[in-house]
């Protein structure tokens, strides 16, 4: 497993910056003419390659307009072309469940999926339709990226403790070098991404090298909810990333104060320019509109919140060798009800931040992650397995009589789910509120348990407590 650490420049000499920026710009008009060409349905028509298109272009004399040296446009290109592919590649998965929905022939899908596969979809009206409809036109943005080769960089130590990284620059035999933050040698080809004067380098290890691969795991199993107050809340009733909550809530709130300030800012420089007073909009733009700062704190912002969620998955997974999540690649709805403020909070909420750290760290250190379906685990009870009501931090169960704190109560029914033999992990949310209707029906009436394992229903008999369909 690979994972992606990155270094950043410290006291970067202003000049050598400039030379990057100028070197980044030209690798992004070569961006742009690949995804002009290639990034359609004419360029997935004549199949070439990022070796074929370098080929073609240096036959052709194109590579003379880049002035930028032969490595660096080569490996924009091939860069550049992966992203034409993954970005097909994301479309396709939407027309294959267009197609999956669209016929019930194994015969008719199996044609489909292979002219899918093999980018024979223009002469399929239906498949071209749909991927007209899911692959839009692409166009390139990224103006601030530089592509290293693995065998075009290296690294010098001096006597001071600090470690300069050596990169190619727009003139031939002439390295661009950059001091680092850290003691750490970047290795492999690296991605060089500026940000407001700071250059982060971008490079790919063996997660078997980093220290936390070499902790071991619990032995336990667990279910873990996730949270907006704090990150995780496992089975056993401890919470885990409490800070979580306070970081978001606070940051959304100084953006909003922010943006507020900002857009009255702008509104003075727009009415300014149409009076004629440009000098002003002017200094309103440069000194009160810039984005570097603005950029700067909002990825230290992210830093934190990635650094407070990966050390509450560890913590998980220090008790653990089986954890038990609820699958956060599905999409839920249902928000806009809630008020501004706490849908402007609810959109920084980090789900897919969480869902990476669970499988990153889980497969690091060896744990087992196993996805379930959530779907009412939140509003139903875990002891009895009715529905209740939830307040804030506290749920309320009418027929048990009892008031659980609501995170544990549904990390309780997480980790029940994954024995439930009856929903699986993509059961619609609609036949899992039926199911569990069901269920406590044939308990309030004392009807037998129509299970389709005998081995959970031999389960929930021993241990009624645990269970909503048991025969007592």
């Amino acid at each position: 497993m690979k994972v992606t650490r990155i270094a950043y420049s410290t006291r970067l000499n202003p000049g050598k910056y400039a030379a990057l920026v100028e070197q980044a710009r030209r690798l992004g008009r070569i961006r742009s003419e690949v995804w002009q060409r290639y990034g359609s349905i004419a360029g997935v028509g004549s199949g070439l390659r990022d070796r074929q298109v370098r080929d073609r272009w240096l036959a052709d004399g194109t590579h003379v307009q880049f002035g930028v040296l032969a490595n660096a446009w080569k490996e924009t290109v091939r860069d550049a072309m992966a992203d034409i592919g993954a970005n097909l590649a994301a479309a396709k998965v939407e027309v294959r469940r267009a197609v999956i929905r669209r016929t019930n022939d194994p015969a008719e899908r199996t044609r489909m999926f292979t002219a899918l596969k093999a980018d024979r979809w223009a002469g399929d009206p239906f498949l071209a339709r749909q991927m007209r409809m899911h692959w839009k036109r692409g166009r390139n943005r990224t103006h601030d990226q530089i592509v290293v080769r693995a065998d075009k960089h290296h690294t010098i130590a001096d006597g001071r403790g600090r470690l300069w990284l050596a990169v190619p620059g727009l003139e031939r035999r002439k390295m661009v070098k950059i001091p680092l933050s850290t003691t750490v040698a970047p290795k492999g080809t690296l991605r060089l991404i500026l940000r407001g004067g700071r250059v982060e380098v971008h490079y790919q290890i063996d997660a078997s090298q980093m220290r936390s691969s070499q902790r071991p795991s619990g032995d336990a199993t667990v279910g873990v909810d996730k949270g907006y107050t704090e990150a995780l809340t496992d089975s056993d009733g401890d919470p885990h990333g409490t800070r979580l909550g306070q970081m978001l809530s606070s940051e959304s709130d100084r953006l909003k104060e922010r943006n507020r300030r900002r857009a009255k800012l702008r509104s003075i420089a727009n009415t300014a320019a149409l009076r004629g007073d440009h000098a002003k909009a002017h200094r309103i733009k440069i000194n009160n509109l810039g984005t570097v700062k603005r950029d700067r704190q909002a990825a230290r912002h992210r830093a934190q919140v990635r650094t407070e969620i990966f050390t509450a998955v560890h913590r998980v997974v220090d008790k653990a060798a089986t954890v038990i999540a609820e699958d956060l690649t599905r999409k839920f709805g249902g928000r806009k009800t809630l008020g501004k403020n706490v849908n402007r909070r609810l959109a920084a909420w980090t789900k897919g931040v969480t869902a990476e750290a669970l499988a990153s760290v889980s497969e690091r250190r060896g744990s087992v992650l196993v996805p379930v379906n959530a779907a009412y685990t939140s509003q139903a009870c875990h002891r009895c397995g009715r529905f209740g009501r939830r307040s804030g931090d506290r749920f309320h169960c009418t027929w048990c009589g009892v008031v659980w704190q609501a995170d544990v109560n549904a990390a309780i029914n997480i980790l029940q789910r994954a024995g439930d033999a009856d929903i699986a992990l993509h059961t619609p949310h609609h036949r899992v509120k039926q199911i569990l209707q069901d269920r406590t029906d044939r308990h309030r009436t004392r009807l037998p348990v129509q299970d389709s394992s005998p081995a959970i229903a031999e389960r929930r008999a021993n241990h009624p407590n645990r269970s909503t369909t048991s025969n007592n």
